[in-house]
């Protein structure tokens, strides 16, 4: 036996012994996270605790565990707690513990993503800017560079302590760095500091992309990779540049080479030697996507879910989504906390100043838009099925290397261990037309399914010799005391195949309350989706409230849109934004006793800004979506709201998505109140 195979078998079999007897044994292999002895497929969502308020930390970790969220994710932005030198704060929204105890009441396991670079569109990638004054190399082996990271961890350790896993705490892991290119060393030097800090954990993790220059000892720290369905930093200004398109095939390459091409170049399909015998996770899975000022992605509920559907059948274990829940920046001292081109450094895009919607599948506010239920099924899923399908190998009929927008072959995989198995189908690629795909004729395990047509669209999971079904052409979404539950897949006729050899043919779904045979229940899409969500969300008709409003001030001149930094258009300034269109925005006396209203402002323009007495509270880049702000969030008696737009040019080099108005000037079109619970499905 070589020494790599006793290594490999020494992580294995670790035990992990806590301080507390009750706290879950956890360790990992090759295939997948175990716990207590039983292998798991959780779901991460990533939600920034600095960049919500604390008043809406347990509300918001709740709606992420009804989402189907089992691990939250969160970066601890080192200029969010440090952004002045020797001065930490840890108040408010920064107080890291307290959104701990909250993990922790909430039974929700934490990965803390510690830096020093963590990027979040955050200015200089978290590095707060007093660091650019040292003169040391930054994320490097310098000792200068590693005696304030030193000082950093030192301090969120006082946060974390006696809030370990072993603890029976919520800290589960830690991910050092981020995006690193350089050499493992340097990982392993944040390592080295941390365990000597005190943190001692189950497992610790470093982004898998891009390929490091050499590699960190096998065993230190789990590769988790990413992928996105478009994406703010790229400099081209065109619909469907880059390879995000690559996200939407089946394939064994597990990384992504669209991932922050404005920093780290062009990549080649290539990971560390040794990562393979990983499991395979994700961090970075595109629940949605930010907009910058030159580059505005509009992300559609289907790109999460076929993006989701297709990794979990390309082998992965661990489905970690940035984000899940959206935030708002903090305010700074001395800066604004946005990333922009004109600080130090990651000075490659210019975000809004505040909002951080990144319209994910629970926006800025906790607004669930749909890919929130959409994702619920497949979630759902991976907890009932995930032990079963956490050791079965994919393989992949269809070709793995498919151009963008190629329809000559359907998309599918299948995992499998012995007889049992899931077909993966994906018949869905972003932006592009694909064709329905005529008498497909599926197999795994020896098991042929029925001739059927795959629509347009069509995503599904088929089950073969699962749960006593022999095979089934509708999708298996969960298992409660005893009872089965599938969901229908729109366009294709369901037919489940008993193992013994009874079989149903274009079953109808009667809901939750009438098996279709035995302990089979077969659900709607819509149904399926709100599965075990007590109470059932409020009606989809979002109930509005109208508000009064009126224009005080025209637009002055038209500012000059200029390329930054990193050639990309500006944003504006504070000085030109105040030849913006001004308008006054009068709220219902009582508005703000609703702790669910959300002001919703349609508009075309090019950017718009909400102020509040004064003070700037939210801002949009105009994208096609209405402009969204949390009503709860402002003080009583603050009901006199000022919104101003600077007007669009169509000309300027930004790109707007094909939702949007591409138009001169600037227009109000209505401006109502809703309520945050509803989902915003017309978005």
């Amino acid at each position: 036996m070589n020494c790599r195979l006793l290594s490999f078998l020494a992580i294995v079999l670790t035990v992990i012994l806590p301080a507390n007897a009750d706290v879950p044994v956890v360790t990992w292999d090759r295939h997948s996270l175990i716990v207590d002895g039983r292998r798991v497929c959780p779901v991460m969502g990533e939600v920034h605790y600095s960049r919500l308020p604390a008043s809406e930390w347990q509300h918001a970790v709740r709606k992420m565990k009804e989402g189907g969220v089992t691990i939250i994710a969160t970066y601890v932005f080192w200029n969010h707690i440090e952004e002045q030198e020797g001065i930490f704060r840890w108040d408010g929204q920064r107080n890291l513990r307290s959104f701990l105890e909250v993990c922790r009441q909430e039974q929700m396991p934490v990965v803390l993503r510690l830096g020093p670079f963590c990027h979040g569109e955050v200015r200089n990638g978290a590095i707060p800017d007093w660091v650019f004054e040292k003169g040391c190399k930054l994320r490097d082996l310098n000792e200068t560079f590693l005696h304030y990271v030193a000082a950093l961890y030192r301090q969120i350790f006082t946060q974390v302590e006696g809030l370990q896993w072993k603890d029976g705490g919520p800290v589960i892991a830690a991910q050092f760095d981020n995006e690193y290119r350089g050499r493992g060393e340097y990982l392993m030097a944040l390592k080295t500091i941390a365990l000597k800090i005190g943190f001692d954990l189950p497992f610790y993790t470093r982004t898998g992309w891009p390929e490091l220059r050499t590699p960190v000892p096998y065993g230190e720290m789990l590769p988790l990779y990413g992928d996105y369905a478009d994406g703010f930093w790229d400099k081209e200004i065109t619909e469907g540049c880059g390879n995000y398109y690559k996200a939407f095939n089946f394939k064994a390459f597990r990384s992504s080479t669209a991932i922050g091409t404005d920093l780290l170049g062009r990549q080649e399909e290539k990971l560390n030697k040794g990562d393979e015998q990983y499991p395979y996770f994700t961090c970075e899975l595109g629940g949605g996507m930010a907009t910058a000022y030159h580059r505005r992605p509009y992300i559609y509920p289907e790109d999460a879910y076929s993006m989701a559907l297709v990794k979990l059948g390309s082998g992965s274990n661990l489905l970690g989504y940035y984000m899940y829940h959206g935030g708002s920046n903090p305010e700074g001292v001395l800066h604004t906390l946005n990333e922009c081109q004109s600080s130090p450094g990651t000075a490659n895009n210019d975000l809004p100043v505040v909002t951080y919607d990144f319209q994910a599948p629970l926006g800025e506010f906790g607004q669930p838009y749909p890919q929130y239920y959409r994702l619920r099924p497949l979630h759902l899923f991976m907890h009932d099925w995930g032990e079963q399908l956490a050791p079965m190998e994919a393989s992949f009929p269809s070709p793995q290397d498919l151009k963008q927008g190629s329809d000559m072959r359907l998309r599918w995989a299948v995992r499998s261990l012995g007889d049992s198995g899931f077909v993966f189908v994906n018949n869905y690629e972003r932006m592009q037309s694909l064709t329905a795909k005529k008498k497909v004729r599926l197999e795994a395990c020896g098991v042929k399914l029925p001739v059927i047509d795959i629509p347009v669209g069509a995503m599904a999971i088929f089950p073969v010799n699962i749960e006593g079904i022999r095979y089934a052409t509708g999708q298996l979404v969960a298992k409660r005391d005893g009872r089965v539950y599938m969901m229908q897949i729109e366009g294709i006729p369901t037919t489940i195949a008993f193992a013994d050899g009874k079989t149903l043919r274009h079953v109808k779904p009667q809901g939750i309350e009438k098996p279709v045979s035995r302990n089979v229940y077969l659900l709607t899409r819509h149904d399926a989706e709100r599965l075990f969500i007590h109470p059932a969300p409020v009606s989809e008709t979002v109930a509005k409230t109208k508000v009064e409003w009126k224009k005080v001030r025209d637009a002055g001149p038209l500012r000059t849109i200029k390329k930054g930094h990193a050639k990309v258009a500006e944003a504006p300034s504070e000085q030109e934004w105040a030849d913006a269109a001004v308008y006054q925005i009068l709220l219902p006396a009582d508005c703000l006793r609703q702790n669910s209203n959300i002001l919703k402002i349609s508009y075309v323009g090019d950017c718009a800004r909400l102020y509040a007495n004064g003070r700037l509270v939210a801002d949009n880049f105009y994208y096609g979506r209405p402009f969204l702000y949390g009503l709860w969030r402002l003080h009583e008696g603050a009901t006199e709201l000022q919104l101003r737009i600077l007007p669009q040019q169509p000309e300027a080099p930004i790109y707007l998505p094909r939702e949007a108005e591409r138009v001169a000037g600037e227009q109000v079109k209505t401006i109502d109140i809703i309520c945050e619970e509803s989902s915003l499905s017309s978005y």
